[in-house]
């Protein structure tokens, strides 16, 4: 019966066993996320093993978030009927800096009239990109070409939320505002930075190359004071448009999921 019992403490994971292993909960939640169920003990030792084989030079929550997740391989992106982008492998988040700047590097992203300021919120208004074969990322570093995605609203959509955000930001609600267009996400993030830069969270259910790079049309990138937060996102309820927070703005690093992108300095000359 003893060793019994010790076989099952061995494979079977408790809060004090998590606890005892020095695993944070978020850290803890993180791995549950990678794994797509509750890990076992050798499992979590697998991944602690991994993480001290890496030199720690990060935090276990930080290294974690640059790991590949479950979500990879939810049937859900560029119309439900085109698996081409399934055998496309995901990108880990540090894998996205040296994609980022070979992006980055060539595409014409037109600088807005006013750069984001400190201490202001970022938020995505439209929808999520969901796709990333039509588009710089694509040609540049997949070397593949696609067909567009067909978007038969997109002119109406793209002229109801321009008239939505510029009343927004007539009325001195938003800081900036910016559309989504060659580069994606990431690129029109940095278009806005000058001496400043960003801290972002990406969205787990979509993928990190998607989010990142995608260049779906009728989307923008907002800055606005956090004493407008609250009234932005009613208004953006009555509008009945969507919107994602991003994060906010820092004083010259780029954040990506807890990822170091480097200082400003070294993306805009």
């Amino acid at each position: 019966m003893p060793e019994e019992q010790s076989h099952i403490s061995e494979d079977i994971l408790t809060p004090e066993i998590v606890e005892a292993m020095g695993v944070s909960q978020p850290a803890f939640e993180e791995v549950q996320c990678i794994i797509g169920r509750m890990p076992t003990v050798q499992e979590l030792s697998t991944l602690l093993a991994m993480w001290d084989a890496n030199g720690r030079q990060q935090s276990l929550y930080g290294w974690l978030k640059g790991q590949h997740h479950v979500v990879e391989k939810r049937e859900y992106l560029y119309d439900g009927d085109d698996p081409t982008h399934k055998s496309i492998k995901e990108p880990k988040v540090k894998e996205c800096i040296a994609l980022a700047r070979e992006i980055v590097a060539t595409a014409k992203v037109d600088k807005p009239p006013v750069s984001f300021s400190q201490h202001s919120l970022l938020y995505m208004v439209g929808n999520v990109s969901t796709e990333f074969l039509n588009s710089e990322y694509a040609r540049r570093c997949l070397h593949i070409v696609a067909n567009p995605i067909k978007m038969t609203t997109v002119d109406e959509d793209i002229e109801y939320l321009e008239l939505i955000l510029g009343s927004l930001q007539d009325a001195g609600v938003l800081l900036t505002c910016q559309q989504i267009t060659e580069g994606g996400l990431f690129a029109a993030l940095l278009s806005g930075c000058n001496k400043v830069g960003f801290d972002i969270l990406t969205c787990r259910e979509i993928r990190l190359d998607s989010f990142l790079f995608g260049e779906d049309p009728g989307r923008f990138i907002v800055s606005l004071p956090e004493l407008q937060d609250d009234f932005f996102l009613a208004k953006m309820d009555e509008a009945r448009i969507n919107c994602c927070f991003l994060g906010h703005v820092t004083k010259g690093r780029l954040l990506v999921d807890d990822f170091d992108f480097g200082d400003i300095k070294q993306w805009v000359s």
